[in-house]
């Protein structure tokens, strides 16, 4: 079977963690063990990441460095990040798969996910990025870079950018010539970096972050993936989370999710987007999705943990 993995951002960096290379890569080779047991269960995979935490301390070095160093627009940012990570699981990956004797290739791919310029997430910026500002710096950088600024929280204010679905991955037929040949794939994290297609037909990056769970999802029919596997800090999917009367799914349909979804019962930026990526891969023909924690990963390939969601 093949199964596109989604790693969610605890697989990388613990919210408690300073982000040290050494933390990270102890994280990373932590959720291969987990990846390198499906690939010996018989299955190929290709892999996706988040790249939160990482792009926000890349801007903010860029901030903290603007009077010596130009800063790089948001895409550079998300290719900067793609390759990091990218690079700590493929070395993490052939390492753990060795112990198993397996001699398997891995290559990271430095994706570009188009979106559509007309999106009306361009004029509705909504994901906060980067560093706080305070009330001041933030109407400076309004008035000099154009930049839309909110007070996140009142712990101070921060920068917001459109957040636009991805529509495509423009390096699909490199990822599935590399499938084809046995190569594990790692390939659009953080959601890939943001694209669009101009009047005279060129692509060019915008600032904007794309959804990771949606892109996966993308990418995932477009590599004619069976299961999208999405992996979290949370065994499975559940309704009235953190409440008392909280409870564990095991299985849903589209149309449970459907329902659940105008409910309001999934939060925005944590468990919504997965249950929205589930759907939309399930539409595009996907045989099943999964969600479970990065610990229950190998059972719920075989819908054994986690929350199964199936048409």
């Amino acid at each position: 079977m093949r199964i596109l993995v989604a790693l969610g951002g605890n697989a990388i960096l613990q919210h408690t963690e300073k982000g040290t290379a050494d933390e990270q890569f102890r994280n990373v080779r932590h959720a291969c063990v987990q990846l390198a047991g499906i690939i010996k269960d018989g299955h190929q995979i290709v892999v996706t990441h988040g790249n939160g935490p990482q792009v926000g301390d890349i801007l903010l070095r860029d901030e903290m460095a603007k009077e010596v160093l130009p800063p790089m627009p948001l895409d550079v940012c998300g290719a900067e990040s793609q390759g990091m990570i990218g690079y700590m699981i493929q070395r993490s990956l052939r390492e753990e798969l060795k112990l198993w004797h397996m001699d398997t290739r891995v290559a990271t791919i430095l994706s570009e996910t188009v979106v559509d310029p007309g999106d009306e997430a361009f004029t509705k910026p909504s994901k906060p990025i980067g560093p706080f500002y305070t009330a001041s710096e933030a109407s400076e950088l309004k008035e000099t870079k154009g930049w839309t600024m909110v007070n996140d929280s009142d712990r101070g204010y921060r920068r917001v950018v459109p957040s636009p679905r991805p529509l495509s991955i423009v390096e699909t037929p490199t990822i599935s010539a590399l499938l084809q040949s046995g190569v594990v794939v790692i390939a659009s994290g953080g959601g890939g970096i943001p694209v669009a297609e101009g009047v005279d037909g060129a692509i060019r990056g915008v600032e904007a972050v794309i959804d990771k769970d949606l892109a996966a999802a993308v990418l995932a029919s477009s590599v004619k993936a069976d299961m999208l596997l999405m992996l979290t800090d949370v065994d499975n999917v559940f309704l009235d989370y953190a409440k008392p009367t909280a409870r564990p799914l095991e299985r849903l349909t589209r149309a449970d999710c459907i329902k659940y979804l105008e409910q309001g019962q999934f939060a925005e930026g944590s468990m919504k987007p997965k249950v929205e990526a589930a759907v939309s891969f399930i539409d595009a023909g996907g045989r099943v999705a999964s969600i479970s924690s990065l610990a229950g990963a190998r059972q719920a390939v075989v819908l054994k943990a986690g929350t199964s969601i199936s048409a």
